[in-house]
């Protein structure tokens, strides 16, 4: 997914209800930091460190937990999801269904259903329809970056660059501008 189509995807929600401020927020953190899903449905109030600007991502597969620098954009969507929509409640995990009664987001299913909601609305054709789309977006920007394959599996939390490649693609436009002329003949 590229930035544009994350804007789209992002302006898409309406954020003057409970649900759109709490979508928004979600999808503001897979869009700006790739995290995994599981990783997003995880994330504890105690995670958001707001005096240090900081986010603590647990990790999931690899036990290696990302303390990142908390960006404006998403501090500030979880600084209005958490004010003024998230239901009063005593669970410590951010993302809490919109309806009584009041529970996390548990299931995998849960999120990229929200995420599928608004990429069709967006009118967005990606070949990932879930919350991985951003993960797979998030991975292709930062080679399109300039970034190595290894730095890019470091913030993804891989451990074989094979899996990281996966995530990856090239953008051929951009190569384009920087490949050398190939000569007609090469003597050999």
């Amino acid at each position: 997914m590229s930035q544009q189509q994350a804007q789209k995807v992002l302006d898409s929600v309406d954020c003057s209800t409970n649900i759109g401020q709490r979508d928004y927020a979600i999808i503001q953190l897979l869009h700006t930091y790739g995290v995994r899903g599981a990783q997003v449905r995880a994330l504890q109030l105690e995670d958001i460190h707001w005096a240090d600007n900081q986010i603590l991502f647990r990790a999931l597969k690899n036990g290696k937990d990302s303390l990142l620098p908390l960006s404006l954009p998403v501090g500030q969507s979880l600084l209005d999801y958490l004010r003024q929509a998230r239901p009063r409640c005593s669970y410590p995990q951010v993302f809490i269904t919109c309806r009584a009664p009041y529970r996390p987001l548990a299931h995998s299913n849960s999120l990229s259903t929200i995420v599928q909601r608004y990429i069709r609305a967006a009118g967005i054709n990606v070949s990932s329809r879930g919350a991985h789309a951003f993960r797979h977006g998030f991975a292709t920007r930062m080679v399109n970056q300039g970034y190595s394959l290894k730095a890019v599996a470091d913030v993804l939390g891989h451990r074989h660059l094979s899996t990281t490649f996966i995530y990856t693609k090239v953008d051929f436009n951009a190569l384009k501008q920087v490949a050398l002329d190939w000569p007609e003949e090469v003597d050999l």
